[in-house]
């Protein structure tokens, strides 16, 4: 282990540094006790002032071994970081407390001279480059609010050999004349976006975060992002895909380039482009926001900086879909786990979809659900996740010819210019397509009243899901299939009834619709339930505008009071002393959060004897925790 105290770069006594002048006499009289001599050197650098240096020092040598390690502000990641063997350096997002990042800007760049990578102003954060003592210094600094690992993001999402030869809008219930995502956009953050005439001109901007933002031609070396794309809005129209249509195949697409050829980037990239979307939505027009991309789950939605990204738009006005992940089995035993969904589908307004495997047919009674599809609840804020579930297993969309995932796959194309692909990946892809059809739906039925809010496109996508079973007949847990499999027939319905000029809490709805979808031949019904937090809420939650739909609303949380459509709520998470899901955590073998009588601490275990839930080994061997209020 090594130590990650100040005094391990090497130590001098007081005696030898007060040797170096009057500046290091007074830090040595101030500070008392031995210093590193290394952190002394770059916290005097450059001296302009005596003064100065020394109010630095004491100012910012206080943090012990102890406290660096126990401290709150720092996630998971990094944590792991300082306590093993690992790299010398750490690349982290550094978040400033309110007001105060020009002040941390100023403490990393010229009082440790550290590199500053970039600002994030949207979360009030920069990104640097630290070792143990910048760590050391930095955590016990007041003005820093928490530090976070830049953490790799990857791709839910891999080959595929076999899958969809149907249309996907008819497996949708939509029929020829259905919306299309006419004057919607979608922003798609992924690795970026290849010409083609199933786009035409409709890719009205692209910018390439893995060179800093800069405006460029759209391109897509790793092949992932086009595939995206095309799920969304390809139009279908070159030789061999008039069944491969997007789900929206009129909306405008706005490329946000944030991974290199190899499918990875930085979550401090994928920030950028997420900031950029929101501080020129009105110029970009964009109304959706596609993250097929994701990294675990290091700390609480509070302060991880992906989910705070991605808050701060949904706050601005945009729907942003996110996949679920594709952590749905434990990677050592193959049996299904909990757990598993993948930042920023932890965000609790974002809608987070898991993966439906349509069997290659239209009609919806043989869909299941893709073994690989990260379930929820998510890690230290035991939200209920994902929200819904959408096509996404065997998916076959826009190829970028000469990419990485073209090149090294050959046995997925399905010809020259498509290719197919697994994933919650391809299913966030189907599902940002449906929220552009909800929003081009309820514009065409009230022109001139104020869009659709995010929580409400949300909402009722949700509550028009239909319910999926597994080979047994048995319906999926809500923690697997969240509200239900994507049904964007009957969300079209529910949206055009919806009038946004009536005031908040009144009934908006302008008419009346039956609860029911037909597919292929077969009706189905709707789910009518809204998952809430880790709340499941039924009734008719959606023909009233209740206070959750606002723009200004956080999904999930406690203080909402529904109104009398509201006949009944359960908790999906906590719901029983002995929760089914408990004993099957994905990620491993960490204690997981501590139950004290009323609530959960998360990312804790004080006392293994009140922990909410254990490991997979310790259930193995029949020593499971129990659930919450055990």
């Amino acid at each position: 282990m090594r130590d990650p105290s100040p005094r391990a770069a090497g130590t001098l006594t007081a005696s030898h540094l007060c040797r170096q002048g009057l500046a290091m006499v007074l830090a040595c009289t101030l500070l008392g006790g031995d210093v590193s001599a290394q952190l002394l050197s770059r916290l005097l650098k450059p001296v302009k002032t005596i003064v100065q240096p020394v109010v630095t020092i004491v100012t910012h040598l206080t943090c012990s071994v102890t406290q660096l390690l126990a401290s709150p502000k720092l996630d998971s990641a990094v944590k792991n970081w300082a306590s093993d063997a690992g790299p010398a350096t750490l690349r982290v997002i550094v978040t400033a407390e309110p007001g105060l990042l020009s002040t941390i800007t100023t403490l990393v760049t010229t009082t440790l001279g550290l590199p500053l990578v970039r600002e994030l102003p949207g979360i009030n954060a920069l990104v640097t480059e630290i070792d143990l003592d910048d760590l050391s210094i930095l955590a016990c600094d007041v003005s820093v609010s928490s530090i976070s690992v830049d953490a790799i993001v990857r791709l839910p999402s891999e080959p595929a050999s076999s899958g969809s030869a149907y249309s996907l809008r008819e497996t949708l219930g939509l029929p020829d004349g259905a919306p299309k995502g006419t004057g919607i956009g979608v922003a798609v953050v992924d690795s970026g976006i290849a010409l083609s005439p199933d786009f035409g001109l409709r890719i009205t901007a692209f910018y390439d975060f893995t060179r800093g933002g800069v405006a460029a031609l759209p391109s897509d070396p790793y092949g992932h992002g086009t595939h995206v794309a095309g799920l969304i809005a390809g139009a279908g129209l070159l030789a061999g895909g008039g069944a491969y249509r997007g789900v929206a195949p009129g909306a405008h697409l706005i490329g946000l380039r944030v991974l290199d050829e190899e499918g990875t980037g930085r979550t401090s990239d994928v920030i950028s482009a997420i900031e950029y979307a929101t501080n020129h939505r009105t110029a970009l027009d964009i109304d959706v926001i596609n993250l097929s991309l994701g990294h675990p789950i290091f700390e609480g939605a509070a302060t991880d900086p992906l989910v705070r990204a991605v808050e701060a738009a949904v706050r601005a006005g945009i729907v942003v879909v996110a996949a679920g992940g594709n952590y749905g089995v434990h990677p050592d035993t193959g049996a299904a786990g909990y757990g598993g969904t993948t930042s920023p589908g932890n965000a609790p307004s974002v809608m987070t979809v898991g993966a439906l495997d349509t069997r290659n047919t239209t009609t919806r009674g043989d869909d299941r659900i893709g073994a690989y599809s990260s379930r929820g609840p998510t890690w230290y804020d035991g939200i209920a996740k994902p929200d819904l579930v959408a096509p996404g297993h065997g998916m076959v969309s826009n190829a970028a010819i000469g990419s990485t995932l073209y090149e090294r796959y050959p046995s997925a194309r399905v010809s020259t210019t498509y290719f197919r692909l697994n994933g919650t990946s391809m299913a966030a892809a189907v599902a940002s397509g449906a929220a552009a059809l909800v929003l081009e739906a309820n514009h065409g039925a009230s022109p001139g009243a104020p869009p659709l809010m995010p929580n409400a496109v949300k909402a009722v996508l949700q509550y028009t899901a239909l319910r999926t079973q597994d080979a047994a007949g048995l319906e999926y847990d809500h923690l697997t299939q969240g509200a239900g499999g994507l049904n964007a027939a009957g969300s079209l319905d529910v949206a055009r009834l919806i009038d946004t000029t009536r005031p908040v809490t009144s009934y908006w709805w302008t008419g009346l619709v039956e609860p029911v979808t037909t597919i292929a031949g077969e009706t189905w019904s709707w789910s009518q339930r809204i998952l809430w937090g880790s709340w499941l809420v039924w009734g008719s939650p959606i023909d009233t505008y209740e206070e959750a739909w606002t723009q200004s609303t956080m999904w999930g949380v406690d203080h909402i009071v529904w109104g009398s459509t509201v006949t009944g709520w359960d908790d999906v998470v906590w719901g029983s002393p002995e929760t089914p899901w408990a004993s099957q955590i994905v990620w491993g073998d960490e204690l997981v959060g501590t139950w004290y009588s009323d609530h959960i601490v998360w990312g804790s275990a004080d006392d293994p004897a009140t922990t909410a839930w254990g490991s997979l080994a310790e259930d193995e061997a029949g020593e499971g925790a129990s659930g919450a209020g055990s």
